[in-house]
């Protein structure tokens, strides 16, 4: 029952970052969206093995949020440099 709650909460986070990114104009935006759904998913699998799931997808996601963002500014640094 655990890991089908789990399961389905992954599936969630997962789902709804995918209808977020629509939203974001840059890919910086997009970057936070997809890398804190798919940061919070991966650290609540991670967390669960030592009985913390709910710590795991807040540093996982707040890690991943910051790392998809960092990777998407540099895509919207290049194609801002093409125009200039």
């Amino acid at each position: 029952m655990k890991t089908t709650y789990q399961l389905s909460l992954c599936a969630g986070i997962a789902s709804l970052a995918l209808m977020t990114t629509g939203c974001f104009e840059t890919n910086a935006g997009k970057g936070a969206a997809i890398g804190g759904a798919s940061g919070a998913a991966a650290g609540a699998i991670i967390g669960n093995q030592s009985g913390n799931a709910g710590t795991g997808a807040v540093i996982g996601g707040a890690g991943g949020a910051v790392t998809g963002a960092l990777i998407g500014k540099s895509k919207d640094d290049k194609e801002n440099a093409r125009y200039y």
